[in-house]
């Protein structure tokens, strides 16, 4: 079969950084899809893009589509033949719905009945003759955020200037919002003209003659390779952060690195604000020496060739000096505020307007992290250092810094507290409070800082659901999911044996008194439960958990977090046993008998038989063993000893004895047995080979 490559180019007036690799990706996938569905093979598909472009090339596509020869499976015959052997309406609406004639069907045998058939074929169309549909494919496309321009009723990610496709040499039609596509793409914005194009192969390479590289990946490691150069000739360290690194990968068409300076005054600014300051606003990269000791330097990416870089240089350095003169006023001022005076202000600030003000916020947070203190069993002072750390957490959200850079939100808060005389445990715990921020972030060293991060986490969570705000598909705008794996997180890492229903009640309990939920506790718990469930359903796979123990040991309960993940990991070193499946089978053979009990009364003198008493007394034994053990290994082996009393209790014992009385006693044992089983796993979702 004869192929060509196929050219496929989006050039738009510059899209946002963050929409660039989504768009190429999303193109590549529909593309991908669309060319699957219409049966049109290939080789190889590429993904190419820059801030004013995404493009595909397509290596290998076929020509036209296979020829097709199907064949359909109609009614049986005696539906399909009326008893004069003529076709029967069902027939020659099968032959029409296949676009064929009722003397070309003919029957085949299916599991011993006749069936009457038709076979279809199909030639092939040609792939020019379909590729024209990829305008809707490109119009189909969805975006963050998107704009109209002109008089056009086509909302898109930015403005559509040009298009180019190309299949081998041929120029395929292709039109959207009144541009038509042709063989002329464009090069860099100042640097380069525009390209015209004979065939897809020479899109790489015509386009890197007028300053654009359209692979982002040759992109970065331009951007890389250059940054060391700037290391080692300057004796310095570059820390590169991926995100803005990523970022500005997706911001320039031609990178050039260069660096500047900034005057050595404006390194009494605390680190964090100097660094904020250039990756924020500007996407600089900051410099340090050999010790990791911030220096007043900065590396940035021009979009352009390596021409009058000292003009570059200035200009940035003139930005930034500016930045950096605000932010040190700010800072200066900050310092002039009193706690008191902040704290204040959080009253008259709507933390949401059916939740209250911040103030009530961080009353709210005191009180629920007073409980959870209690719970654990913290120290008199400790629970103090607690107290403190959650009436003081949120003020730095009123001061000049945090109104400029809200990412520093917690950084100048543990900065001004220490300033202000806060002791180094509650300084530190304003800024760990807010740990984790997201997956992989450090966690809060303190447990003071640890129990207010709950305490605030939580009240985001229950709060949200208690007025109905509960995230579904890939919307959720307060980041809940994200509070909740930190949740997780924290409780899994200190070992905390806290109940999840514990903190939930301790933060509803704010908001019932505030009078401000919506819904019944009970619908609240019952949606938190779920949402938890998810959460760490993703902390047991990322602990290697098997799908079947996960089902398994999320059924029971999942409230205590450390006990959950315990028991996960002794099922997952028990069920590679043989003898473990035995286990198994016989405590699911218990619990399928037990839903036919009406109660677990259980009385010993309608024992009939030995082996009754001997599973009894056995199921004694292990309930006082495992009552308040907190190795989950050793209760799984303590109730794995029930497994032989069970074994001869059913061997010797009919359950379902004629006696209505034993019987009922029979049940009720069963019952009884069960639920200690299964409070620690629904074993029956455990899958053995």
């Amino acid at each position: 079969m004869s192929k060509r490559d196929l050219l496929v180019e989006v050039g738009l007036e510059e899209m946002p950084a963050r929409f660039v690799a989504q768009a190429a990706a999303q193109f590549k996938e529909k593309v991908e899809k669309w060319l699957t569905a219409e049966r049109v093979p290939f080789d190889q598909i590429t993904a190419l893009e820059t801030p004013r472009r995404f493009a595909l090339l397509i290596n290998g596509l076929a020509e036209k589509q296979p020829d097709r020869n199907d064949e359909a499976k109609g009614p049986a015959r005696k539906i399909a033949q009326d008893e004069a052997g003529n076709w029967s309406k069902a027939a020659l609406g099968f032959a029409r719905s296949n676009n064929v004639e009722p003397d070309q069907l003919y029957y085949k045998e299916v599991n011993g009945i006749e069936y009457v058939h038709a076979r279809k074929s199909e030639a092939g169309k040609p792939t020019t003759e379909l590729l024209p549909q990829l305008a809707e494919v490109i119009t189909g496309m969805s975006f963050p955020k998107n704009m109209r321009w002109g008089a056009r009723e086509l909302k898109y990610v930015r403005p559509i200037r040009w298009l180019v496709a190309l299949f081998g040499d041929e120029l395929i039609d292709l039109e959207i919002a009144g541009v038509k596509s042709g063989r002329v793409s464009r090069g860099h914005r100042f640097l380069g003209t525009e390209v015209t194009l004979n065939h897809p192969s020479e899109y790489v390479s015509k386009l890197a003659e007028q300053y654009v590289m359209v692979k982002p990946d040759e992109r970065r490691a331009t951007i890389v390779e250059q940054i060391h150069r700037l290391e080692k000739e300057n004796g310095w360290t570059i820390p590169m952060d991926e995100g803005l690194l990523d970022e500005v990968v997706h911001l320039v068409e031609y990178p050039t690195a260069l660096y500047g300076t900034f005057e050595q005054e404006f390194l009494s600014i605390p680190r964090e604000v100097l660094v904020t300051s250039m990756r924020e606003h500007q996407r600089y990269f900051p410099v340090e020496n050999a010790q990791g000791q911030l220096l007043n330097h900065f590396v940035t990416v021009r979009n352009g060739d390596s021409r009058a870089l000292e003009n570059v240089a200035k200009g940035n350095e003139k930005v930034l000096r500016a930045r950096l003169s605000d932010a040190r006023f700010f800072y200066v001022e900050d310092q002039k505020l009193s706690i008191e005076s902040c704290l204040k202000r959080l009253e008259t600030i709507v933390y949401h307007e059916e939740l209250g003000t911040i103030g009530d916020k961080v009353r709210r947070v005191r009180k629920t992290a007073a409980q959870i203190a209690s719970k654990l069993g913290v120290s008199a002072e400790e629970t103090k250092q607690v107290d403190r750390i959650a009436e003081i957490a949120k003020f730095d959200l009123v001061t000049n810094m945090v109104g400029e850079f809200p990412e520093l939100q917690g950084i100048m808060g543990e900065d001004y507290a220490r300033k202000a005389g806060e002791s180094d445990v509650v300084a530190s715990g304003v800024f760990e409070h807010y740990l984790p921020r997201f997956a992989g972030d450090k966690m809060p060293a303190s447990a003071q800082g640890a129990i207010v991060s709950l305490a605030d986490k939580m009240d985001t969570i229950v709060g949200c659901f208690s007025i109905g705000i509960v995230p579904t598909g890939s919307q959720d705008p307060y980041g809940l999911r994200r509070m909740a794996a930190g949740i997780v997180t924290i409780l899994v890492e200190r070992d905390w044996q806290i109940s999840l229903a514990d903190l939930w009640d301790a933060a509803m309990e704010g908001y019932v008194a505030q009078g401000v939920n919506k819904r019944a506790a009970e619908d609240v718990k019952k949606d938190l439960v779920d949402f938890f469930a998810l959460r760490l359903k993703n902390v047991l796979q990322d602990h290697g958990v098997r799908y079947d123990v996960i089902d398994a040991v999320l059924a029971a309960d999942l409230t205590l977090v450390p006990e959950v993940l315990a028991k996960a990991k002794a099922l997952m070193g028990a069920v590679q046993t043989e003898e473990f499946k035995l286990i198994v089978e016989q405590f699911n053979r218990v619990n399928n008998l037990a839903q036919k009990a009406e109660a677990d009364q259980v009385s010993e003198a309608l024992f009939a038989e030995d082996v009754e008493r001997a599973l009894y007394q056995a199921f004694q034994a292990v309930q006082k063993d495992v009552e308040g053990l907190k190795d989950q290994e050793k209760v799984l082996a303590t109730l794995s000893t029930l497994r032989q009393p069970i074994n001869a209790f059913f061997d010797k014992v009919m359950v379902m004895a004629e006696d209505q009385a034993v019987r009922a006693n029979r049940l009720g044992l069963l019952l009884q047995l069960s639920r200690v089983l299964y409070r620690y796993a629904d074993f029956s979702k455990i899958v053995f080979a």
